[in-house]
């Protein structure tokens, strides 16, 4: 696995999600401290989703973060482009149209969605200016994005805490719960290496997305951007 902060080789992070598909949503909920479930339920509430629309949930991994979508009557459409999370997926949900994808070239036609969504998927990809421009393509004049990703901490002491945890702690409780820990060792890079809140937002304007806004959870931890396409 080459370094966080280096090029994204795309065979080789799904290659990683492949090996940790099995025990993935246990992972995320032990290593979260619980704050994972909670996350979900404010990516729900940001994306707003409503009955017969049509909803993309771009690196959706087992399926876990698409049931609230079609909890509210919306037609959603889990994509991933690790087969081995897709096959977790399909046993868990198998009613759920799980498709793989790769985010850089979605297989779908152009102003089809209502809603993207993708969580905690986005630093992985390797262009992220490219992944932001095909979620914009996929999606209907007038629609939204909601980006749910881990973030930087906006108080500096609280900053200093995060991040030890992530070098340190992390990869020891990830191997208490996961078969491969290295690929924590990974994520917590990537969460490191990532743009901060101002800059992501700024990303999300050059792509195309108009009136693009934030909020930080749990301290910036994580942040919510959400931007629309205009009509």
């Amino acid at each position: 696995m080459t370094r966080a902060s280096l090029d994204k080789q795309p065979h080789e992070v799904a290659s990683m999600f492949d090996d940790v598909a099995a025990k993935y949503d246990l992972t995320n909920d032990v290593i979260s401290l619980g704050q994972a479930r909670r996350w979900r339920k404010e990516v729900a509430k940001a994306v707003g989703a409503r009955p017969a629309e049509k909803v993309l949930d771009l690196a959706a991994g087992t399926g876990t973060s698409s049931l609230p979508f079609a909890a509210t009557g919306a037609y959603v459409v889990p994509c991933d482009f690790s087969l081995g999370m897709l096959r977790e997926g399909k046993k868990r949900h198998a009613w759920l149209p799980l498709t793989a994808g790769d985010a850089t070239k979605l297989p779908f036609r152009d102003g089809v969605f209502d809603a993207v969504t993708i969580s905690f998927g986005l630093r992985n990809v390797q262009d992220t200016e490219g992944a932001l421009r095909e979620l914009y393509r996929v999606t209907k004049p007038g629609g939204r994005v909601v980006i749910c990703e881990f973030s930087h901490p906006t108080w500096a002491p609280f900053r200093t805490v995060y991040e030890e945890y992530l070098m340190r702690a992390l990869p020891p409780v990830a191997r208490t719960v996961c078969s491969n820990p290295d690929a924590y060792v990974y994520l917590a890079e990537s969460i490191q290496s990532w743009p901060d809140q101002p800059s992501l937002a700024g990303l999300l304007g050059k792509a195309g997305w108009s009136k693009v806004a934030w909020r930080n959870l749990t301290g910036g931890v994580v942040a919510l951007h959400r931007g629309f396409k205009d009509a």
